[in-house]
């Protein structure tokens, strides 16, 4: 097992307000997951994604007008 960090991003998009998630992509070869943040919360839980379902929330958020 790796003991590898994750490394948190937030889209360049992300000057909404404060409405951002994180997300760490660097995990998925190593954990096979992508764990998403609240991007106000850096210590709090962080959801693990599967890469699949990574790639769908990605999908909704940008066909989605908000």
């Amino acid at each position: 097992m790796t003991t590898e960090s994750p490394r948190w991003f937030k889209s360049s998009f992300s000057e909404n307000g404060g409405q951002c998630i994180e997300a760490a992509t660097n995990l998925i070869t190593s954990h096979g997951v992508v764990p998403v943040r609240d991007s106000k919360d850096p210590h709090g839980p962080a959801l693990m994604l599967a890469p699949s379902a990574f790639v769908g929330l990605v999908a909704l958020a940008r066909s989605t007008e908000l």
